[in-house]
């Protein structure tokens, strides 16, 4: 076993504290990695507060790590000990259903869905069609941790042209971002709207551009309007009714990247006939739409989840090809619950990133 030490929430209702705990060795298939990085994802804080109604605690989130490889099983040969590796919110799969056959790990079909890195399966046992949990496991503590242990298949190197910490959000944030723009076509000659300006929308820009698309960001922060062209971005103020008008029928591809639920009928009108407007930040019931303004120019309404394997090891090249990063705060884990309370509030700029050294040393 491999002795370790977490930050966890016990209750919906109660802050993230120290606690120790055991990780199985690395099987076969298995490497073990030291934490280095962790970023804080807007998932971690719906999922502690139990906002999605499927927590399991002790809730030990992370889902955007990046380590160093420590040990590895009898039968890896993609890792060896001392590479820097990333795990984002998957650790392992079914590896039988289609999509999972196909490279598409994110839309496993089995009957647990895919593994989280933490808060265990998609599909609690207890749901599952069979009754039976195929990974053993009810749940899985992330990567606000010392140590972490992934199937080898889930882990990818992180290239040199890209700072680890810098990396983390990637494998969350920029994948999450990066799939859908990449399924509906994101290039040159494209117009592109991001909704929401905070760690999906700062890197969701930044890879739209370096694309080859014409991009402008949405807001309701008169303050990132005012930062935007400091990290090379151009805002427009939700609540400006002027600017908002300017944009009717202006953009092929819209991506929401706003947290929480929203009423984006504003936003319809904005995508020209054929457009499509994906929503990857909100995983709940939202409001609902006029379908006038969709049908009328054969507008499209979509959803996207995370990302898979393949595309994860693509946004990582992608960026570090084209030189792009999110724009981060690195954060001790002592500061963790202050931390969620400025993400809450939009105060982040634009992605925080825990130093888990820091872990080591807490109380």
């Amino acid at each position: 076993m491999i002795k370790s030490k977490g930050y966890v929430a016990q209750h919906s209702f109660t802050a993230l504290k120290p606690m120790e705990f055991e990780r199985e060795e690395p099987k076969e298939n298995e490497i073990a990695l030291e934490v280095m990085y962790c970023g804080v994802c807007h998932s971690d804080i719906h999922q502690v507060k139990n906002e999605w109604h499927n927590t399991v605690y002790p809730c030990m989130p992370g889902h955007e790590v990046v380590g160093r490889v420590t040990s590895v099983g009898a039968c890896v040969t993609r890792h060896g000990v001392g590479d820097i590796v990333g795990v984002g919110c998957m650790i392992d799969s079914c590896r039988e259903c289609a999509p999972c056959k196909e490279g598409a790990e994110n839309y496993c079909e089995g009957p647990n869905s895919w593994l989280a890195t933490y808060n265990g399966p998609m599909i609690p046992a207890k749901k599952a069609t069979t009754g039976t949990n195929m990974y053993g496991r009810d749940n899985t503590f992330g990567g606000y941790s010392t140590t972490l242990v992934v199937a080898e298949d889930f882990a990818l190197k992180i290239p040199e042209g890209l700072k680890p910490a810098q990396a983390a959000p990637l494998l969350c944030a920029g994948v999450t971002t990066y799939s859908p723009m990449k399924h509906w076509g994101v290039g040159p000659g494209k117009t592109v709207a991001i909704l929401g300006f905070g760690g999906l929308g700062n890197i969701a820009q930044k890879i739209a551009k370096a694309m080859g698309a014409e991009v402008v960001v949405f807001t309701t922060h008169q303050a990132k309007v005012n930062e935007a062209p400091v990290v090379g971005a151009y805002a427009v103020d939700v609540e400006d009714d002027d600017a908002m008008a300017r944009y009717a029928n202006t953009f092929d591809f819209i991506l929401s990247t706003i947290p929480k639920k929203t009423d984006l009928t504003p936003f319809v009108p904005m995508l020209k006939r054929d457009g499509t407007m994906t929503i990857v930040g909100a995983l709940e019931p939202l409001e609902p739409f006029n379908n006038m303004e969709v049908a009328a120019h054969r507008r499209s309404i979509a959803g996207s989840l995370i990302g898979s394997i393949a595309e994860t090891e693509e946004v990582l090249a992608f960026c570090a090809e084209h030189g792009i990063a999110p724009d981060i705060e690195t954060i001790s884990i002592e500061e963790i619950n202050e931390a969620y309370d400025k993400v809450e509030d939009g105060e982040v700029r634009y992605r925080y990133v825990i130093d888990m050294a820091s872990l080591k040393g807490a109380e």
